[in-house]
């Protein structure tokens, strides 16, 4: 069986940025609660990267730029009615399922209005979601005013994202388990295997009979599904929601994508490369905080990472195209 190259690199990566982190640190880096404070903080930006993996896949130059938005509408407009409705001393398992229940249903929302622009209206998706990161950036201002709306500190929300359950982390084992039932529904499910083959080649998806149409919007339905997680999981960590929460996480989603493996011209990504590469990020991002630098060199870091591996992987391509041309094959023997 053939090793995935993406898999690998990402997994060494890992084991190189732990050892780097320790010997840096004195062993500080690698201590219990740096390590639980590193996994706190990757669900967010993880979810939100698998969703604009799923965009990517689905082909035609497919992303979803509305995620880090549609979150926080998703957190705001929830946060509004369940603070509204319910009382988190009174009922705090209510809260809790209220609200982590509407984060979802808002966020599968928005994720189906992208679907169906892009479907229907045969709207280029990197313009229709940048459309709508406006309408749900929008949205979040208009019903909080342009404040941040408090949820409270309040158990079970709060241990979502803050407590832990043998010293990992709730949010991280959530994570971990989307990361799960997304790669099993992408590889053993006729959905997963349509999505692959859809972006792949989408012409001989449409000969086959593909739904097509389907196909995009349940894609980016997913997308916004997992954007209302992502939404629970930053109004638990941070007891409240705010429409500009986290601006520099479209960048990193993205970021996470790419240097996952996944080919932007769509028909292949691995959930279990994405979250390497989520951990790789982080990993890099508490490295960079333990050696004193600035947030303007982590984000130097990370456009140089993205641009390094977009070019790798652009490379990566023409090897293949030139790898199937008549004169790099081997010439038959004569007879």
């Amino acid at each position: 069986m053939r090793l995935d190259p993406n898999f690998v690199t990402l997994s060494v990566l890992v084991a190189l940025l732990l050892a780097v982190g320790g010997w840096v640190s004195g062993g500080t880096y690698l201590s219990p609660f740096n390590l639980q404070s590193m996994a706190m903080q990757l669900p967010e930006i993880g979810l939100l990267a698998i969703g604009v993996m799923l965009a990517m896949c689905a082909g035609n130059g497919g992303i979803d730029l509305s995620g880090i938005a549609n979150a926080n509408m998703s957190g705001v407009a929830s946060g509004i009615f369940t603070v509204a409705f319910f009382d988190a001393v009174q009922q705090p398992v209510v809260f809790t399922a209220v609200f982590a229940l509407g984060c979802m249903i808002v966020g599968t929302l928005g994720g189906v209005l992208n679907g169906l622009i892009i479907s229907k209206l045969k709207v280029t998706p990197i313009l229709c979601t940048l459309g709508t990161q406006m309408l749900f950036t929008g949205v979040a201002v208009v019903l909080s005013g342009g404040r941040s709306v408090a949820v409270g500190a309040h158990d079970p929300l709060y241990s979502i994202g803050n407590g832990t359950v043998l010293g990992v982390p709730i949010g991280f084992l959530i994570f971990v388990g989307v990361v799960i039932l997304l790669g099993v529904v992408l590889k053993f499910t006729r959905y997963g295997v349509r999505l692959m083959l859809t972006g792949a080649n989408p012409k001989a998806a449409v000969f086959s009979g593909f739904p097509i149409s389907r196909i995009l919007t349940t894609t980016y339905a997913v997308s916004g599904l997992l954007a209302g997680m992502a939404g629970v999981v930053i109004a638990a960590r941070n007891v409240n929601v705010k429409w500009d929460y986290g601006t520099s996480y479209l960048l990193v989603a993205i970021l996470i994508a790419v240097m996952a493996g996944v080919r932007p011209e769509g028909g292949y990504g691995r959930v279990v490369n994405v979250m390497l590469s989520a951990i790789v990020l982080q990993l890099l991002t508490s490295l960079l905080n333990f050696m004193g630098m600035s947030n303007f060199v982590r984000d130097l870091a990370w456009g140089l990472l993205l641009l390094c591996f977009l070019a790798v992987g652009r490379f990566a391509v023409i090897d293949r195209i030139v790898a199937t041309l008549p004169s790099a094959r081997s010439p038959r023997a004569p007879s």
